[in-house]
Parts: structure tokens; sequence; C-alpha cells
């Protein structure tokens, strides 16, 4: 019974992952099977977005069309990446964070914060942001 569970196990598996590899070629979009991303993410535009395997995604994030993460970038929960956004450097940004549209982050951005602009800065920094 155990070779049994294990054959289909193991096509189970493969159908997991033949139709991961079709939605990345007609999205356009590498995103590894093994990214250390957490529940909730939502891509509603998945064109050409490319995530680093060892980057971490928190909880309840947004990540929009056309965005680069590199490898060793931390990312807090419920955080908003605009369009075409480039995370090129291993940073951390907080929770409730903000990224603008085509920012191009290079250095940490706090809990709260907006960011936007090449290179990024934070534009504001409100705590009222984190309050559900």
């Amino acid at each position: 019974m155990a070779k049994k569970t294990a054959f289909l196990a193991h096509i189970i598996k493969q159908l997991y992952v033949l139709q991961h590899r079709f939605w990345s070629v007609v999205a356009g979009a590498d995103i590894p099977l093994n990214c250390q991303i957490e529940g909730g993410l939502l891509m509603p535009h998945p064109i050409g977005i490319v995530i680093h395997p060892s980057a971490v995604i928190g909880s309840n994030c947004l990540i929009l069309q056309q965005v680069t993460i590199v490898g060793d970038v931390q990312i807090g929960g419920h955080v908003d990446i605009g369009a075409g956004a480039k995370i090129i450097r291993p940073i951390k940004i907080g929770n409730h964070a903000k990224i603008g549209a085509n920012a191009v982050v290079l250095s940490n951005v706090p809990e709260g914060a907006t960011a936007v602009g090449i290179p990024a800065r934070i534009i504001s920094q409100s705590p009222e942001s984190i309050l559900f």
C-alpha cells in the first residue's frame, strides 16, 4: 500500500510542477516553487514578476506587475509594492509599508513608511497607517 501512495504522491507533485511551469510561461513570471512566501499574497497582474527564491515575503502582501525582488530581501506583512518597482539589494521592508510604482529600493524601509522614487526615499511614515 505504501508504494501505491508514494506513486500517487509523485504523480500529483509532477502535475503541480507542470501547472506552475505552464502559468510561469503564460504570465512571463519567474517565481520559483521554493520561494518563502506566507499566505494571502495577492498578485492581480502577475505579468513579469521576478522573485528570487531566497527572498522572504510576509503575509497578505500585494505585488503588482513587473516587480523584481532579489535574494535575501525580507518583506514584512501587509506590504503593497507598486507596478514596476525594483528591490535590488538585500534589505528589510517593514510591516504595512508601501513601495511606489517604478521605485528602485536600495535601503531599508521602516514599518508603516511609504517609499517612492529612483532611488527610493521615504516620503511619509505614519503610525496611523499601521492601524487596522
